[in-house]
Order: C-alpha cells, then structure tokens, then sequence
C-alpha cells in the first residue's frame, strides 16, 4: 500500500510539474522577473523629457475622464503611456502622428533609452518598498510581426513576445494573458480582458503591469483612525474611517496657496512619495490641472512642521475601456479599420487598435499603500500663514504617486467618497 501511495504522488507532483511548465512555457518571460531594457543614451534631460510626456498626457487623460465621471478616478499614465508606446514603435503615417500628439512623445532617439531607463529604474532592486513594471507582447502564432518592430519593443521597453493561439484557443488565451497580468501585480488585477473581447480575429495584444506596494515614513496610528465626516458635495456628509496624525518631529513638505493646499507623503526607502491636492473650496476650483502648474506648486512648498494631518481611508479599483476618450483626444485613426497603418509592424495594413482596456487598484491605509494598474491594448486584422497648519482632507481630492526624483506620476486618482 505504501509503495502504491508513493507511486501515486509520484505522478500527481508530475503532472503538477508538467501543467506548470506549460503554462510558464506560455509567458514570455517569469512575470516576477521582468527583462532589463538596453538604456545606453540615456541622459538625466532625456529622461525628463519622456516624464513631462508621461505626466501631460496624466493630466489630459484625467480632464477627459472628469467630464464623464462623477465619482472616484484612478489609473496609471505610465502604464497606459507604455502600452501605447509599444503600440506607437509600429505606426507610421497619420497614426504615428496623432498618437504622438495625444501621448507628447518625444522623437525617438529621446524616446527610447530614457524610456528604458525609467523603466530598468522602476524595476530596480529595493527593500523598503515593492515596485514593478513589466511589458509583453501576445502574438497570433504564424502571424508575423517584422524583426525590427520586435526588437526595438523588447530592447527598449523590455516587451518580450509569447506565441498563442487566438483563433482556436481564445478563451485559453485569455486566461493565460490574465494569469500573467495577476501575477504581476500580486493578484490586485485578475480579469483585465474580459470575455467576449479577443476573438478569432485578434492578432496582437500588448500588456503593460505596474505594481506598488510601500510604508510610509511617518506611519498614522490605527488607534487614531475615527469615523469623521467626509463632504462629498453640498449638502451630502457621510462618515468613514479617518486617519490622524499630529507630528511632533515630522516635517513634510507642503504649500498653502490660494486654492489649495498641497502635503507631499513620503514612502520608506524616500524614492517614492503621495502628492495630495486638497482645494479649498471644491475640485471646480482648481481649474484645469496641467503638468506645468503642478510644476509651479511643487516649487513652492517646503519642509513644514504640521499639528495635524487628517487622511480618509480608501480603498476602489477601477476599469476603463478607452478607445472613446482617446479617439475625443485625438488619437482616432489607429481604431479604424483599413485606415491605421501600422506598416513598422507588419510590413502591410492589416492591424489596427480594436480595444484599449486600463483596470487600476488602490488601497491607503494606516501603514501605507498598495496600488496595481495594467493595461491591454488589442489589434486585430481583417503663501502660509502664522496660524496652526491643518491639513484636513474631509472633502474631495486629487492624490498622484510619483517618482520623487524625476516626478514621474505613477498612478494618478481622485477621491470623491472614500466609502467605496
């Protein structure tokens, strides 16, 4: 009986081993290891260069989603900018040109060692903190894409190719790609692609993940944290779980301006921080939101002691499927059939953008943040005053994580009702 016992997990870890094979055989690389980019060329100008592209389109995108949006907003401008961008290394034409005008793309000699060395700089080695990025691409097997659109995505952008089966296999490869975006980011994104949107004429789909997970410096008490009110709008106060702080030896940067006041919440390991804008009044007050405004506010703010800091809890995720907004930003030629041209994949016509889909996830609490976004993009063919500094977010506010060196914004939300 023991020996018929042994036998018989014998082959259970085999065929465990066999199932696991094939599905890593399937990815194009170990989602937890993504490949390094070749940034040779990269220059500290350069790198802010391809930021400034990342953080406008961050604001553009956001004033594109305020219109429609009533509630929370949430996403990552870098993984949606470097899932298009893999997509822009193989258009040409008007395609290439608007897709340039709604992402700000820098020419290509900028474009393609700064891209690779702020994504090698995401994937660095780190203690005090979790955070990382990784592209792939999904091809058609026997659908040829050209040697030199493949080895620039994977030599700048760190896109290595896998090989499936869309026509036959469809909803196999749907769970695979989603597997691998799970993994990634640490199961915070599970169902990116839904059903019913890759079909047998998919050809091509590229993915980007970011996943953040990180303490902050000056961590709030959870015996603090208290059921306070939170206004919504006029009118409409609810309560929800508020986070309190008053620092004694803290410092941390802020500005009180006219319309509103900005903290800066720096992360352990001080690479990475929250940027919070909380306005006075209400989020119309603000105006439009630009890249170089917040520039300007970012150079006023100094090292400042508060007596207290008040931060709700919150906790959403979120799904957008973009091809809309992109389309009212500009960038329309690439959805339509026999009009894109992504001839620098291919060599012909027959891709053009059927879906763009960006699925987000954050978590703030007591200790820190967890964030995780990624995104698909589918082809197929056929002044402070001498007062008590506050800082009270009871109201709606605007939050960025952002690289604290270069600025880069990372994710990028809005909080209208913490409850959530």
């Amino acid at each position: 009986m023991k020996r018929k016992g042994l036998t018989l997990l014998l082959i259970i870890l085999c065929i465990a081993l066999v199932s696991a094979t094939i599905v890593l055989f399937a990815y194009p690389y170990s989602p937890n290891s993504p490949p390094m980019a070749n940034d040779t060329g990269s220059t500290t100008e350069g790198i802010q260069k391809v930021v400034n592209a990342n953080n406008q389109f961050a604001f553009d995108y956001y004033s594109q989603l305020d219109k429609i949006e009533t509630g929370n907003i949430f996403y990552s401008p870098y993984s949606i900018s470097t899932a298009i961008v893999m997509t822009y290394e193989g258009a040409k034409g008007q395609t290439a040109e608007e897709m340039q005008s709604v992402f700000h793309f820098p020419e290509s000699e900028i474009l393609r060692p700064n891209s690779a060395a702020i994504y090698n700089g995401l994937n660095k080695d780190k203690s005090e903190y979790l955070l990382s990025t990784g592209n792939a691409l999904w091809v058609q097997q026997n659908f040829t894409l050209l040697d030199n659109y493949t080895n620039s995505v994977e030599n700048y952008y760190g896109g290595k190719t896998a090989n499936v089966d869309f026509a036959g296999e469809t909803e196999k490869t749907r769970q695979t790609i989603n597997s691998f975006i799970g993994e990634q980011t640490n199961d915070k994104i599970q169902e990116l692609i839904p059903k019913n949107v890759l079909s047998s004429r998919t050809r091509l789909v590229l993915t980007n993940a970011i996943y953040f997970k990180g303490t902050w410096e000056w961590e709030f008490k959870k015996s603090e944290t208290q059921e306070l009110d939170f206004k919504i709008a006029e009118g409409n106060i609810v309560k929800t779980p508020t986070m309190h702080m008053k620092p004694e030896k803290a410092t941390f940067n802020y500005v009180n301006l006219k319309n509103l006041q900005i903290i800066e919440l720096p992360y352990k390991g001080e690479d990475i921080s929250m940027l919070i804008l909380l306005p006075k009044e209400d989020l119309n007050s603000l105006g439009e939101i630009t890249n170089l405004n917040l520039e300007d506010w970012k150079n006023q703010m100094e090292e400042t002691t508060l007596s207290s800091i008040s931060l709700p809890k919150f906790k959403f995720d979120t799904k957008y499927f973009m091809k809309e907004a992109l389309e009212e930003m500009g960038m329309s030629t690439a959805f339509q059939y026999m009009n894109a041209d992504f001839s620098g994949m291919t060599g012909g016509n027959e891709l053009y953008i059927s879906s763009v889909i960006h699925q987000a996830f954050i978590e703030v609490d007591e200790k820190g943040t967890e964030a995780a976004a990624a995104t698909a993009v589918i082809m197929e063919g056929e002044s402070t005053s001498a007062s008590p500094k506050i800082f009270k977010a009871d109201h709606p506010f605007i939050f960025i994580i952002q690289e604290k060196e270069t600025g880069n914004i990372l994710f990028l939300g809005r909080v209208v009702d913490p409850r959530v």
